[in-house]
């Protein structure tokens, strides 16, 4: 038996919520008892809600299990600003239970890393104008498709704020922090945004189309 296998059987015997001694579980599992104790640290190590220890047994926390899924960028931004909501809420456990979601998001989501510039800001605070931050996205993901410049106010590097007139290309997500691709006219190049440290945005009257060097295709991390 495979070793992932082996792993989703233990998980489907603790699943009932009594308690389970390791030794019953390495019978059922044909191995030993000390590589049952290895798979139980696997398991816990990796996000499953397993209690008890060594000597003693194991059972499941009352949890639900979702099966894999497929969520889309829309329903990406919903969860995270659900989290951002219950994360400023005034029960520390939904606190607690708003970080340890995220934490398994993340965990879940490909690996991605944010520009060197802003990763600061995001270790400080996780969730910092989170949910002022969502409040922008209909707004810029139709400026993109509209090809509309939009004025923003930012708090970039060192919390100085400034104004930029940009010309909207892409929005990505980087595990709980959205980022906004622009063409920067103030800095006549290419600029990354974390659209959480966005404090204003509007749509500017002008239009733009694409020109060689100022496009998507053109952008080069």
């Amino acid at each position: 038996m495979q070793k992932s296998d082996r792993l989703f059987k233990i998980m489907q015997m603790l699943r009932g919520g009594a308690l389970h001694r390791a030794s019953d579980i390495a019978n059922a599992m044909d191995v030993s008892v000390r590589t049952i104790y290895r798979d139980m640290d696997q398991l816990i190590a990796s996000g499953v809600p397993i209690e008890g220890s060594r000597g003693i047994g194991y059972l499941t926390l009352d949890v639900t299990t979702l099966p894999p899924m497929t969520l889309t960028q829309a329903e990406l931004e919903v969860l995270n600003l659900g989290l951002a909501i219950v994360v400023e809420a005034a029960d520390p456990n939904f606190r607690a239970a708003a970080q340890s979601l995220a934490k398994k998001l993340d965990n879940a989501l490909p690996e991605r890393s944010i520009d060197s510039a802003d990763a600061w800001k995001f270790a400080r605070s996780p969730f910092a104008d989170a949910a002022r931050g969502f409040s922008y996205m209909p707004l810029i993901r139709a400026a993109i498709k509209a090809k509309q410049k939009l004025q923003i106010t930012y708090n970039s590097k060192g919390d100085r704020v400034t104004t930029r007139t940009v010309r909207p290309l892409q929005i990505e997500y980087w595990g709980r922090v959205w980022t906004l691709t622009a063409w920067c006219e103030r800095k006549s190049a290419f600029r990354v945004f974390r659209i959480d440290l966005i404090q204003t945005a509007e749509a500017r009257p002008e239009m733009f189309v694409d020109e060689v060097g100022k496009r998507l295709s053109d952008y080069e991390p």
